[in-house]
């Protein structure tokens, strides 16, 4: 996909800020007709540009109260051990995000739950037991400041 236009960068914007809305909606707040519109957005789609949609929960509203943010080291630093970490954390649906980083730690992730009883017995049956885990390190986030998914494109 080449560089996205001015136009381009508006329809990902509006779709950021509502993907509920018409694509005649979204033409008539960029600007653009529908058919063209239709067509970014389907080329976008195609490339790879656009992912997916999805709604977004308020995790309190469904009794999912603590969010964890762990560091993790591995014992070993071999390709094949990064792979099977990497393998079975993609698997996990309690890790909700997961970065390789520079620094202290080899990884860090980030493990939406119930309670702090919930995470205990996570750590214990998945955390520890993931493949060339050597030390877990846990801060519990206390209250989320500012949770925005949207990409700052402009």
């Amino acid at each position: 996909m080449s560089a996205l236009d001015g136009f381009s960068i508006r329809i990902l914007s509006e779709l950021q800020r509502d993907a509920r809305q018409t694509i005649q909606q979204i033409a008539q707040r960029i600007g653009l007709s529908s058919t063209p519109c239709w067509k970014r957005i389907k080329d976008m789609e195609k490339d790879g540009v656009i992912r997916g949609y999805t709604a977004l929960v308020d995790r309190d509203k469904v009794g999912l109260h603590i969010c964890v943010l762990a560091e993790i080291n591995l014992i070993k630093h071999s390709e094949k051990n990064a792979l099977e970490f990497e393998r079975e954390v993609a698997a996990c649906p309690q890790i909700t995000e997961c970065y390789s980083t520079t620094g202290h730690a080899d990884y860090l992730i980030k493990v939406i739950t119930t309670d702090i009883k919930n995470y205990e017995t996570f750590m214990h049956n998945v955390l520890f037991k993931l493949p060339g885990v050597d030390h877990v390190r846990s801060s519990i986030v206390l209250r989320e400041l500012k949770y925005d998914p949207r990409m700052p494109l402009a």
